[in-house]
């Protein structure tokens, strides 16, 4: 794939592009390292340049936030960006099916990766502060991009895309507030509005649940970040690259804790909850991913159940504290509908989101759970009905996942 090629025929024929896009086949790899990557850096470098190095000014009055802290800002925001992409791909995931929409996982990244695009390139507006609030215009294409996107990739109702659009730029804009919040921690005392003595809470409320951004933890936070700045100024000054990537961790992980709750619970620890044998299925495979070991906030443990046609998939996924966004975003949509042929439902139970959908014929299954402690779980099932899903899924010691309390910072 042409990098300039699909950049812009996205955005100057998105529809067209879309179908293409729709029927491709590629992996999260792929849509990572040869095109979010690459973009995701024009806003973190352009940024760091345009405040760091050129500065803003105005009545013959200059500013520059000072070197390493926007270097600091910068590898922070390059790699919060990464993240939010993919948990903005989670949320739509989990809303799809409220859509009459298909739940699909790598679909839903397509979506959010490409549907990114304007946004991206719109950072280049950040090398003049002055010039910054253009790339509001270029983020608000990406909306479009993004309504253009879901009905062919999501195969959401069509009639329906204003409003699983509305729903998922909530999430965004709750997302974009704490990554903000985040990167206004690298500005010297008086810049931004993290900046003064007193910081406080900022709370986002949803019909799904509340988001909320300690000001007492960004307090902290700061002091972690401006420990790992130094950190990360005396690694350069001794040209040692293991020190860096120590040092950039260390603000990474940092950041990720003051979203409502830290760190993630460890890969193993998720994975730990998948049995060998789950309704009467052996298991045939499982895999295990972890950030925390880049101090990003996110795990996930995943099994393949099976016994001939009849198999269960399992995913069970942790974003730190931004799964507790995911699961108010995931709140919003409640609701059911049925046909003669499918049925869906999406409501709240003892704290918990719950979603179903499945064929009437048994021929597959699909139960989605966001626990009060902002865990993840994906059920799904070829060749059983959603009785016997329902079976395998008590099977799951889900009171034990909800227990679980993220590792201190």
């Amino acid at each position: 794939m042409n990098i300039v090629e699909r950049a812009k025929s996205i955005l100057l024929s998105p529809r067209p592009t879309w179908e293409v896009i729709d029927t491709e086949q590629t992996d999260t790899a792929s849509l990572y390292t040869g095109y979010l990557m690459i973009l995701a850096a024009i806003p973190a470098v352009c940024g760091f340049i345009g405040m760091s190095i050129i500065g803003m000014g105005m009545f013959g009055v200059s500013m520059r936030v000072p070197f390493f802290a926007g270097l600091a800002n910068m590898v922070v925001s390059y790699v919060l960006s990464l993240v939010g992409v993919y948990i903005l791909a989670v949320i739509i995931d989990f809303l799809a099916p409220r859509f009459g929409g298909v739940g699909n996982r790598l679909q839903a990244l397509k979506v959010a990766v490409y549907a990114s695009t304007s946004a991206m390139l719109g950072g280049v507006f950040a090398l003049l502060p002055m010039l910054a609030m253009l790339s509001v215009l270029t983020g608000l294409y990406s909306i479009y991009l993004l309504y253009a996107g879901l009905p062919i990739l999501m195969k959401s109702a069509r009639e329906k895309s204003v409003g699983y659009t509305a729903l998922v730029i909530v999430a965004a804009i709750v997302l974009g507030l704490i990554v903000g919040a985040i990167n206004a921690l690298f500005m010297p005392r008086g810049v931004g509005p993290w900046a003064s003595g007193d910081t406080p809470n900022v709370s986002v409320r949803t019909p799904g649940g509340e988001v909320t951004i300690d000001g007492g933890g960004i307090a902290a936070m700061q002091r972690k970040m401006e420990e790992a700045a130094r950190s990360m100024e005396k690694a350069s000054a001794q040209k040692d690259p293991a020190a860096m990537a120590a040092a950039t961790r260390d603000a990474t992980a940092a950041a990720a804790s003051m979203l409502g709750g830290g760190k993630a619970l460890g890969a193993q620890t998720l994975k730990a909850a998948l049995p060998e044998q789950l309704g009467g299925l052996a298991r045939t495979g499982f895999e295990v991913q972890d950030g925390t070991a880049l101090g990003l906030p996110t795990s996930q443990a995943s099994a393949d159940y099976g016994s001939g046609e009849r198999t269960v998939h399992v995913e069970i996924m942790d974003l730190g504290g931004l799964g507790a966004m995911a699961a108010a975003a995931f709140g919003m949509a409640q609701g059911e509908k049925e046909d003669q042929h499918h049925a869906e439902k999406t409501w709240q139970e003892g704290g918990r989101t719950l979603h179903e959908s499945y064929a009437k014929d048994g021929s597959s299954a699909e139960r989605k759970m966001a626990l009060k402690n902002g865990v993840l779980i994906s059920i799904s099932a070829d060749n059983m009905d959603i009785a016997a899903l329902r079976s395998v899924a008590s099977q799951l010691d889900i009171a034990a996942l909800e227990r679980l309390q993220r590792p201190a910072n």
